[in-house]
């Protein structure tokens, strides 16, 4: 029986699964030959057993290092900042693998400095980039000209997919929207009135589909309640606050709120400003300490949540396998749609 405090080991995840070391290997390093429920196995295995390899080892005897730089909108956005919070937290850790973090920031939504940014890296600085994408056509093109100097590109949270970047790391957006309109639906059974959404801005593709997803579900089950049009907070909570403000004193019938974007603290203060009778039930995306505050006061009924250590580990190995020239395992890079509510936090 392997020691409590030893780390598991290749031939633990094989017994685990039931396979043979060379097929762990295989699935370790992408290559063909392996069925589709076997590497299920094997990945199963290895999460069962908190398996990490020792990557370090691996490009040591390389001699291999790899440059990756993480692209992140500026502001208060506190999603954006905890995602820069746990790049910076886990630089260390990837330099003992040989893996140098960086992280730059450019203006949100701004997808001419984020082009003129992409423009000018190249293959002396870096080797990989996530970025979190604006959908522009600048943003596109720099997106194509970056991976044609040889530069390999994946997108994070917020994709780009009419550019060739070669990996989106995020959750399905839509699937994100789509969860959020059963709650929301669900929460204002027996009331009639008026759905509010406020977003960011509409040139994210990640609020883009949020808000598809949102309707589809709303107008399929949920006919009787009425969905008004998106107002756009630039992610900003002092804007968030004024606008829903505003939309809240225009609109005296407003049952639900979903908050697709970020800047929530503006949701809280508008709405206990406001001093409604009936509050409405609220909805909002990542479980920021603020928004942990709010479930726990009752505020804000439901969290919908993606996991940022997930995401940045995710984009690592997405990189460092296209580097390597690896096939990426799809199944393992997933990241899952959470749901938080007062009952549930971590």
């Amino acid at each position: 029986m392997r020691p409590p405090s030893s780390r598991p080991t290749v031939r633990d995840v094989a017994k685990a699964a039931g396979v043979s070391l060379a097929t762990v290997d295989r699935v370790l390093n992408g290559r063909i030959g392996v069925r589709p429920a076997t590497q299920s196995k094997v990945l199963a295995a290895m999460e069962k057993l908190s398996f990490e390899r020792d990557i370090a080892a691996a490009n040591l005897s390389k001699r291999r290092e790899y440059r990756i730089t993480f692209i992140l909108p500026e502001g208060e956005n506190s999603f954006m900042r905890g995602l820069e919070a746990g790049i910076e937290a886990l630089r260390r850790s990837y330099e003992r693998e040989r893996v140098r973090l960086q992280v730059l920031t450019v203006p949100a939504f701004d997808g001419i400095t984020l082009a003129a940014l992409l423009d000018g890296l190249g293959p002396d600085e870096v080797d990989g980039v996530a970025v979190v994408a604006t959908d522009a056509p600048v943003a596109g093109q720099a997106i194509s000209g970056l991976m044609q100097k040889g530069v390999h590109v994946v997108t994070i949270v917020s994709d780009l997919p009419s550019s060739p970047r070669e990996h989106f790391v995020g959750i399905d957006n839509v699937v994100a929207g789509r969860t959020a309109a059963g709650l929301l639906g669900r929460f204002c059974s027996g009331r009639r009135g008026s759905i509010a959404v406020i977003a960011g801005s509409m040139v994210l593709r990640d609020h883009v589909e949020r808000r598809l997803g949102f309707d589809q579900v709303m107008r399929a089950d949920y006919p009787d309640f009425v969905l008004l049009p998106t107002i756009e907070g630039a992610d900003d909570s002092e804007q968030v606050e004024l606008l829903l403000s505003d939309l809240l004193r225009r609109h005296d019938d407003i049952v639900g709120i979903y908050s697709l974007g970020a800047g929530n603290r503006g949701v809280a203060r508008a709405v206990r400003k406001a001093g409604l009778s009936d509050r409405p039930y609220i909805v909002v995306h990542d479980l920021t300490k603020h928004a942990r505050a709010e479930l726990q006061s009752g505020l804000f009924d439901a969290v919908i949540n993606q996991d940022i250590g997930l995401e940045i580990h995710s984009a690592v190995r997405v990189l460092t396998s296209l580097i390597d020239e690896r096939p990426i395992i799809a199944e393992r890079e997933r990241i899952r749609v959470d749901i938080f509510t007062r009952d549930n936090l971590p």
